[in-house]
């Protein structure tokens, strides 16, 4: 049975940093496509990063995250980590990891505009970033 369970959400102020995990069972993590996503309400579902199964070199990160958010695998642990800093008001959300279990190259930009789908889903981690 496939479980994400997202951690690490909470509130800080403007310019501080904060990480989100996922922790991940019952499939072959280090091989499977993997993303984080967030939404608020009103507003549909967006992608802010993504990785696959060629590893870091594959992350992908939406243009108001880039340089600011890293996305990466602990294998040994199956934990999807989301590193923020610099954080900002707009970056206030629910914030979800997705994951896709098969072996899959090259998707990472499309699973960040979500013309890739994935299929499995956590239940969030609120993230609260006053200024």
């Amino acid at each position: 049975q496939i479980q994400l369970v997202e951690s690490g959400g909470g509130s800080v102020q403007a310019g501080g940093s904060l990480r989100l995990s996922c922790t991940t069972s019952g499939f072959d993590f280090s091989t499977s496509v993997m993303a984080w996503f967030r939404q608020t309400p009103g507003k549909e579902r967006e992608g802010v990063a993504a990785i696959d199964a060629d590893g870091p070199i594959s992350a992908r990160y939406a243009d108001s995250v880039k340089g600011r958010f890293t996305i990466y695998k602990d294998n040994a642990k199956n934990i999807l980590y989301l590193q923020m800093s610099n954080l900002t008001p707009g970056d206030s959300a629910m914030y979800y990891c997705g994951a896709d279990p098969v072996r899959r190259r090259g998707v990472a930009d499309t699973v960040l505009t979500g013309l890739f789908k994935l299929f499995y889903w956590g239940k969030g981690t609120q993230v609260t970033i006053s200024s």
